[in-house]
């Protein structure tokens, strides 16, 4: 693989980027949150010439994730994605399992959609990660480790004081070369682009939500 140092070095970036998002001071109005989510997957492949092709959605897709607010408006948080995805009809067969690990900062746009009713919020996250596809079968051996940036918008509507329920639509942008191996291997193998799209629950760890 052609990326063995650069891929120790973004792991190393990774960790300090992910120490220093959890540094800022803590507040009494602080508050921890778990949350968990499952939905859908589009992997969008770099290369356009290796007949190689996913369905347009794939299942599963599961995140999991703990959050930190550091003030009402914004705070990090270090979460966990799998996914699953096969191949679209006319492609080779193959199937690919995708993980992934960001840091992000999370920002609340609440207070400035002054029209939404209380119990709605909207978030916005982006930070950067670090991902791991691994095809199963024939292309075992392919697996592949790259830097990535991901972004993504979550809709929240409250159930109870504690909990709600979200929708989250997020973009993964890879940040690796097209040419993933030195010598080059036959068969599929991803290093491309990932949307995907969940619906989870969000649960407050630490009490009330920043309640009035």
């Amino acid at each position: 693989m052609t990326s063995n140092f650069n891929k120790y070095k973004v792991v190393l970036i990774f960790v300090l980027c992910s120490f220093s998002f959890l540094s800022f001071s803590q507040e009494e109005t602080s508050t921890w949150k778990m949350q968990i989510g499952f939905g859908f997957n589009n992997p969008i492949d770099n290369i356009d010439d290796d007949n190689f092709f996913s369905k347009y959605l794939n299942f599963p897709t599961i995140n999991l994730g703990v959050q930190y607010m550091f003030k009402k408006e914004y705070g990090a948080k270090f979460d966990f994605g799998f996914n699953r995805s096969v191949n679209g009809d006319g492609s080779p067969e193959y199937k690919l399992n995708y993980s992934r690990i960001n840091a992000q900062f999370v920002y609340d746009l609440t207070h400035i959609m002054r029209f939404l009713p209380p119990q709605m919020a909207v978030i916005t996250h982006i930070g950067p990660g670090i991902s791991f596809t691994k095809p199963l079968g024939s292309y075992v051996e392919n697996k592949y480790t790259f830097p990535q940036a991901m972004a993504g918008l979550e809709i929240h509507y409250g159930i109870a004081r504690t909990v709600s329920v979200y929708g989250d639509f997020s973009y993964v942008m890879s940040l690796s070369n097209k040419e993933k191996y030195d010598p080059a291997m036959d068969g599929f193998s991803f290093n491309g682009d990932l949307i995907h799209f969940t619906i989870g629950v969000s649960v407050s760890l630490s009490g009330c939500y920043y309640c009035d």
